[in-house]
């Protein structure tokens, strides 16, 4: 076994970094980590350096950690700014730091990528063996520590293991539980929110909108175009930075068309909204939404409605929809568990954030508890 640094995937061809990459997550894959890249969205010269650790075995490479050292915990989504306070009140450093995690992207997925073609035995060795190497550099590097994030349920306990706290937060993401079109979703769910819905979408159907779903050849320059202008101007109403530039979309466009998904709305001939998602087999992820025009209901019906009755129709499992919103919760999605785990190397620390960790978990798994026991989806109420 021969382990490897890199600080780019540039020298990897996509093909043998996607071979590691897994069956329905588009994010880990070699174009996306690279757009960004290329697009100077991470590298040397910004918040997120790369330190891409690689297992090879005779020439192939079988396994791989994403790691990132951070100076900040800005596009993490996991927070972690009042830890970073708490150092600084007691005079210690919490920057920087290292971080395991695709930027900017709130998607739970395998953080260390292993080869299918490795044994369940081969799988837990080599996670072993890049978590010691990354720690490694934790102590090398004097970092505060190392931060998994968005990871599997089983990646978390193998962690744990490791001497990682735990963590849970939540989401809320829509399943699929067999319908057979839209009308089957609704009558899964309780009579005011089926209603609501249906109000919703009848709203928005009165307004005479072209919406329509574009994938693959289907999608423009046009709509890539007018996708960065929702974009930016939903960064700029929020008073917020945009953590991507005009250069990644266009990369997206002519590197993974085949995994774009795009809803959206035209007015007298004039694109005024929609979204950007992207889809790998029977999972679909709603990722940016905009609009230039305000108009009650139209949100839900390019973010939420129309992507179920695409997972419907196209038989996919698993519709997320963002990072957090109650509102989603009301329409149908239901409150997720996310794993990630944690390392730091101040014993004190360690044990003060340990300590918030537990009595955090109780209360996230109390709410996930809580919010799926009065689902509006009837089925879910039954099963929980």
């Amino acid at each position: 076994m021969i382990f490897e640094t890199l600080d780019s995937l540039g020298t990897l061809t996509a093909a043998e970094w996607n071979a590691l990459a897994g069956l329905d997550d588009p994010f880990m894959e070699h174009e996306f980590l690279y757009g960004m890249e290329t697009c100077g969205l991470i590298g040397e010269h910004s918040a997120w350096i790369p330190r891409y650790l690689l297992a090879w075995r005779d020439h192939r490479l079988v396994a791989a950690l994403p790691l990132f050292l951070k100076h900040d915990s800005f596009g993490e989504y996991i927070f972690d700014w009042a830890w970073a306070d708490a150092y600084r009140r007691a005079g210690l450093r919490y920057y920087p730091k290292a971080v395991a995690a695709v930027p900017f992207t709130p998607v739970a997925g395998n953080r260390v990528l292993v080869h299918p073609g490795e044994s369940r035995e081969s799988s837990q060795h080599l996670l072993s063996a890049l978590i010691d190497r990354a720690l490694e550099l934790v102590q090398t590097r004097g970092l505060s520590g190392l931060h998994v994030l968005f990871c599997t349920e089983r990646e978390q306990r193998a962690l744990e293991s490791r001497d990682f706290m735990p963590r849970i937060t939540q989401q809320f993401h829509w399943r699929n539980h067999g319908y057979g079109d839209f009308e089957d979703f609704l009558a899964d769910l309780r009579s005011k929110k089926r209603k609501q819905i249906k109000r919703e979408r009848a709203a928005v159907a009165e307004l005479g909108f072209d919406i329509e779903i574009l994938e693959g050849d289907r999608i423009s320059s046009e709509h890539m175009s007018a996708m960065w202008d929702f974009y930016a101007d939903t960064i700029a109403r929020k008073w917020s930075e945009a953590y991507l530039n005009r250069e990644f979309f266009d990369f997206l466009l002519r590197n993974m068309r085949h995994r774009l998904l795009m809803v959206m709305v035209r007015s007298g001939g004039r694109l005024i909204a929609g979204t950007l998602n992207l889809r790998k087999n029977r999972r679909l992820f709603g990722r940016y939404w905009g609009a230039l025009e305000g108009h009650p209901g139209l949100h839900f019906e390019c973010c939420f409605y129309r992507l179920i009755d695409y997972a419907i129709e196209h038989g996919i499992d698993v519709v997320e929809a963002g990072a957090q919103g109650e509102h989603k919760f009301l329409r149908g999605f239901a409150a997720q568990p996310i794993h990630s785990a944690h390392y730091l190397a101040h014993p004190g620390a360690k044990e003060a954030v340990a300590e918030f960790l537990r009595t955090e978990r109780e209360h996230n798994l109390a709410l996930i508890r809580g919010y799926n026991r009065v689902s509006p989806i009837k089925r879910l109420r039954i099963e929980a």
